[in-house]
């Protein structure tokens, strides 16, 4: 491929580009989904392409396409600086990336099995048999089931004027199931593992979705989701919160990696998740969280689903601070968007859902992390309050402050021990009040936790991202549904 892009580079320089950069993408996705004992989807797709980026007269161009011979790319190469040279016609500043070294190099995915030399057959016996379990155990209340696997490989080549040359082999895998129960007089009741929205994924070999052991979890969340048709409802007033991983994590993703991604602060992309109260004059003077609250970005973690070694910018993987004990301090960013605000270098977050879409700041692994608490003792410490478990909803504003969330299950906590389960549990808060009032975050069961389907940008694209946490406790939080007077 070094010929194609050298041949592509060539070409916008001659065209007038005063740089430009080349991703020639091939992308292998595997979908399997079983509902109530039949294949519901069972997809295996190709995708391989390019897209082409420049700057000239001092705008932006950008063009891709699905056919990576020379004469398309000659054809994509003019188009994306005649798009630069359009762009830059109306604007009144130039655009500026900021400095990066030139990488040449590669990093691949360190996997044991690869998920697409695992034979189809075997992974459809595998998640016909969680569902079968799940429909078996108790066929009167639990009435609708579903188990989910999905593989994906990206092989990625990236070439820039600057001199960079760099291939990665990205990799992730994972899956979940879930259940509904319903019973006479209540409303149906869904447990999911090990997480909702079709499981946990990790930037691993199969060997990851063999180890989250889904048939022998089957018969504890099907229980759980018959007891919820019994339980009490969620009570509605102030109290304690605890959130385990898989709550925590959406709350971290929605409230910290939405707004700090710093296109949406500059109001260049805003669809979706809206824009940021995070604005630049509040850096390294907001008052985020407590000072147990320590947030960061970091695409270097093994097995998160934002991890890789280089982002589409060509700029190297690395952890930066978000939050620090508290104290809003960082941005992700891309090269052209720290230049914007004067930051020294980009975050490396700037990356694409296919090689024909402009890359966009997204997130890669926003991690909180841990205080040095276990968590047992956070429960042991906590006289009164609700542990929350599993997203099963949620909801915030356009600025990232006000929000509501639901899970699927809760359980009371009194004078340290968990009590009682609730069902349709449900809190909601300001996010830099609801993040001042956390006071402990556990590292015993701090993980990576990936979702593969955050949504941004128009035409939209679904990035897969990932969020380190573990137990985190939270004071004075509004739980339950508000009922009008």
């Amino acid at each position: 491929m070094r010929d194609l892009t050298d041949y592509a580079l060539d070409t916008c320089r001659e065209l007038g580009a005063s740089y430009a950069d080349i991703r020639i993408v091939t992308i292998k996705d595997e979908d399997i989904s079983i509902k109530l004992g039949n294949i519901s989807v069972m997809e295996l797709r190709k995708e391989i392409g390019f897209g082409i980026r420049c700057l000239a007269d001092g705008g932006l161009g950008f063009a891709g396409s699905y056919d990576p011979t020379k004469d398309e790319i000659h054809r994509v190469a003019e188009l994306a600086v005649q798009i630069a040279k359009a762009s830059g016609s109306t604007r009144q500043k130039p655009v500026e990336l900021v400095d990066i070294k030139t990488e040449t190099g590669s990093y691949s995915t360190p996997i044991k099995k690869d998920p697409f030399k695992v034979p189809t057959e075997q992974k459809v016996a595998e998640l016909v048999e969680v569902d079968k379990g799940l429909r078996e155990h108790n066929p009167e209340i639990i009435k609708f089931t579903k188990a989910d696997y999905r593989g994906h490989m990206e092989d990625k080549i990236f070439s820039s004027t600057e001199g960079a040359y760099i291939t990665q082999n990205i990799v992730f895998c994972g899956g979940g199931f879930s259940c509904m129960a319903i019973s006479p007089g209540s409303p149906p009741q869904i447990r999911s593992y090990p997480g909702s929205f079709r499981g946990d994924f990790s930037t691993s070999g199969y060997e990851f979705f063999e180890s989250k052991k889904l048939i022998e979890n089957v018969e504890h969340i099907a229980e759980e989701a018959i007891a919820l048709t019994k339980a009490k409802q969620c009570p509605t007033e102030k109290t304690t919160l605890l959130l385990d991983g898989h709550q925590l994590m959406l709350q971290i993703h929605e409230s910290c990696g939405h707004p700090t991604e710093l296109d949406r602060v500059l109001g260049t992309e805003a669809a979706f998740a809206g824009t940021s109260f995070m604005t630049v004059d509040l850096l390294n003077s907001l008052k985020y969280g407590s000072e147990h609250v320590t947030m960061t970005s970091d695409s270097t973690i093994p097995g998160g689903l934002g991890t890789f070694g280089f982002d589409d910018e060509g700029v190297k993987a690395k952890r930066i601070d978000l939050v620090k004990d508290g104290l809003f301090v960082g941005y992700q960013s891309s090269r052209e968007t720290a230049a914007l605000v004067g930051l020294a270098e980009s975050s490396g977050a700037m990356r694409a859902d296919s090689p024909q879409k402009l890359p966009l700041v997204r997130m890669v692994n926003i991690n909180l992390e841990p205080s040095g608490w276990i968590r047992n003792d956070i429960i042991e410490d906590t006289k009164c309050g609700i542990l929350m478990s599993t997203n099963k909803s949620w909801s915030i504003d356009d600025k990232r402050l006000n929000f509501q969330f639901g899970t699927e299950i809760a359980w009371e906590i009194v004078d340290g021990e968990v009590g009682q389960m609730f069902k349709n549990p449900t809190y909601t808060g300001i996010t830099p009040e609801f993040w001042g009032s956390m006071d402990a975050s556990s590292k015993d069961d701090w993980r990576i936790w990936g979702t593969p389907n955050c949504g941004k940008g128009q035409p939209p694209q679904v990035m897969y991202v990932g969020h380190g946490c573990g137990t985190a406790r939270f004071h004075n939080v509004r739980v339950g549904i508000m009922e009008g007077k």
